[in-house]
């Protein structure tokens, strides 16, 4: 019953502008384990209840942010986990944070899919024409395997206006051999490359899961005290690779 109003009251009509429309995007392909899926969750509701990331919502006298989050796996797992909501009060970043931590994980396909989530992202994008800035916010922790490749994805027009950053997650655990730190610094390489769009575009890192919510923390902090900035269909030069990459 908690979690049905909960959505009720999301789902509320938005008002007619916005400063910023924020979709992120969680991974939860195979290669995210539970306790990782875990830590993503509540990692997400954690920086959503810090004080610093509520003011970053909360600018005085500047109209609000909406926010939206969806998980992704495979090229048909894209799952929406909170419709767009307004935030105008650190109570509607509270009813955010207790349905992230409330609703089951997504199932899926084991593969990842990061141009599809990509399309997926935009889609949700396009219908907030009110906001001054479109930003989409893709976490995983592995390379795009299943579907269309980041940089075909990055081609549709659905894409011309949005603001990709990336958030790298990496696994290495104390006393791993140096591997895993090369594969984690090969995944911040391919989301610079692949992945990442528009005007300030960044990639976030988290070394382990375990660093999640700090390395998410950091990544909203960011993206809402960017400014917004006009811009036209940009010139895409990157490879197109036939398929999934």
């Amino acid at each position: 019953m908690r979690v049905a109003l909960i959505l009720l009251a999301l789902a509320a009509p938005a008002s007619a502008t916005c400063r910023q429309a924020l979709a992120l995007a969680l991974d939860v392909s195979g290669s995210v384990d539970e306790r990782e899926h875990t830590l993503e969750r509540e990692g997400l509701a954690w920086a959503l209840r810090d004080p610093e990331v509520q003011a970053a919502f909360l600018v005085a006298e500047q109209p609000p942010a909406r926010l939206y989050v969806f998980e992704w796996a495979g090229l048909f797992t894209q799952a929406e986990l909170v419709p767009w909501t307004e935030i105008r009060s650190a109570s509607d970043l509270q009813s955010v944070a207790v349905l992230l931590t409330s609703l089951p994980r997504v199932a899926g396909a084991l593969d990842t899919a990061t141009g599809q989530a990509m399309l997926f992202g935009a889609a949700q994008l396009s219908g907030q024409k009110s906001c001054e800035r479109l930003t989409l916010d893709i976490a995983t922790d592995g390379l795009n395997n299943a579907g269309v490749s980041p940089s075909h994805a990055l081609r549709d027009p659905s894409m011309w206006n949005v603001t990709v950053n990336a958030l790298a997650i990496g696994d290495r655990l104390p006393g791993q051999v140096s591997s895993k730190i090369e594969e984690f610094e090969g995944l911040v390489r391919y989301l610079h490359l692949e992945v990442i769009h528009g005007p300030d575009a960044f990639v976030e890192e988290a070394e382990v899961f375990s660093d999640f919510s700090q390395a998410i923390k950091r990544k909203l902090l960011r993206e809402l005290s960017a400014r917004a900035v006009a811009w036209n269909m940009p010139t895409i030069d990157r490879a197109l690779p036939g398929g999934g990459g």
